[in-house]
C-alpha cells in the first residue's frame, strides 16, 4: 500500500502525500485506458513495463481485475501507460526512502 512504510514510521505528511501521489497516478493511468502489462511475456520491453506495474503494489491487481480494455492506438492510452508506470516506479522509491528512514541512513 502506497505510503504504508512512513505511515508505520510515523511520518504521517509524507504518508499522506505519497499515498496520494501514487493512487493519483494509477488511477488516471486506468481511466486514460493504459495498458496494465502481465507478467507472461517474451518481450524484455513488456517485462520491464510489468515490474514497474507491479511495483505499483495492491493498485496492480486492482487494475487488473478492473478488465478495463487497454487503447494504445490514441495518445491517450498511451499517456495511460506511463502514468500507471510512473505510479509504480514512484512506490518503488517510497518504498526505498521508508527503508532508508527506518535503518536511520536519513531522516
Amino acid at each position: 500500500m502506497p505510503g504504508l512504510g512512513h505511515a508505520l514510521l510515523r511520518r504521517w505528511t509524507r504518508a499522506a502525500v505519497f499515498f496520494i501521489s501514487v493512487v493519483s497516478l494509477a488511477a488516471v493511468g486506468v481511466w486514460l485506458r493504459g495498458a496494465i502489462f502481465g507478467r507472461h511475456t517474451a518481450d524484455p520491453f513488456e517485462w520491464l513495463g510489468f515490474l514497474a506495474d507491479a511495483s505499483a503494489g495492491v493498485l496492480y491487481p486492482v487494475a487488473r481485475s478492473l478488465g478495463i480494455a487497454s487503447d494504445v492506438s490514441h495518445a491517450a492510452g498511451d499517456y495511460g501507460t506511463r502514468f500507471f508506470a510512473a505510479a509504480g516506479t514512484l512506490n518503488l522509491l517510497c518504498a526505498l526512502d521508508a527503508y532508508t528512514i527506518g535503518t536511520g541512513r536519513k531522516k
